[in-house]
């Protein structure tokens, strides 16, 4: 009966400490969540959303994840309306998704991945290029890394071009007097031709693979770390008991 007592008690604990390691990982992971979070000025740091900055080009040199948050800063006389694909492209603003933002700031949470469409919704801004397309990319699937560019192969050695066999003239007779055989002049000896000297390695050794362009890498590492302590935690606790 104390047996029976005791497992109970054991169970229960063990249920509490379970509980407790859920809760403080679900916080923990909002924290990091909202900690590691981008914000991004749409059109900064040397524009803004207005009808004179190049929003597509801002927009393409950013990757988008999971969290983010874009922040409109403009005039009174610019709102934020977001649309559909076809309103977007047509800079028709009469269909908006949600009402629109005004005031001369707006912060607008990218919480899941796809694509989202931004347009002024006063008359002629959009067709002035007042329009933004996001795409936001899946916090789990972090975008690719530049691939590693190989060595360059070495240059082919060429062989040295064979020596032509002419014959040699034959000597002349001639009618001096006779007299000891003139010798043939002796054969220098040939030294051999030696292979022309391999071109050195590029300075540095082999090439290095250029820097990766920053990625949520750093965001899955993390929250990795924090799983498997938090799991190794309850082995421990588990065991105690």
């Amino acid at each position: 009966m104390l047996y029976d007592k005791n497992i109970t008690a054991k169970m229960a604990m063990i249920k509490t400490l379970s509980m407790f390691f859920a809760a403080n990982y679900l916080a923990i992971f909002m924290y990091l969540n909202l900690a590691m979070a981008a914000n991004y000025t749409v059109g900064g740091p040397n524009g803004g959303w207005d009808q004179s900055t190049d929003l597509a080009t801002w927009a393409s040199s950013i990757t988008f994840l999971e969290g983010d948050n874009l922040l409109f800063e403009f005039t009174t006389n610019h709102d934020v309306t977001e649309v559909s694909r076809t309103d977007f492209d047509s800079c028709n603003p009469n269909s908006p998704l949600r009402p629109p933002f005004t005031g001369g700031s707006a912060t607008v949470a990218l919480s899941s991945a796809g694509s989202r469409y931004f347009i002024c919704g006063t008359p002629g801004h959009c067709l002035g290029g007042m329009k933004l397309q996001v795409d936001t990319h899946a916090a789990t699937s972090p975008p690719p890394q530049t691939a590693t560019p190989s060595a360059p192969s070495p240059a082919p050695v060429s062989s040295p071009p064979p020596r032509s066999h002419a014959p040699s003239p034959s000597p002349k007779h001639t009618h001096g007097p006779a007299g000891r055989p003139a010798s043939p002049p002796a054969a220098s000896p040939r030294r051999p031709a030696l292979p022309p000297a391999a071109s050195p390695p590029p300075s540095g050794g082999s090439l290095l693979a250029p820097a990766a362009a920053p990625s949520a890498a750093g965001r899955f590492s993390a929250m990795g770390a924090l799983t498997a302590c938090c799991g190794f935690l309850a082995v421990i606790v588990f065991l105690t008991f």
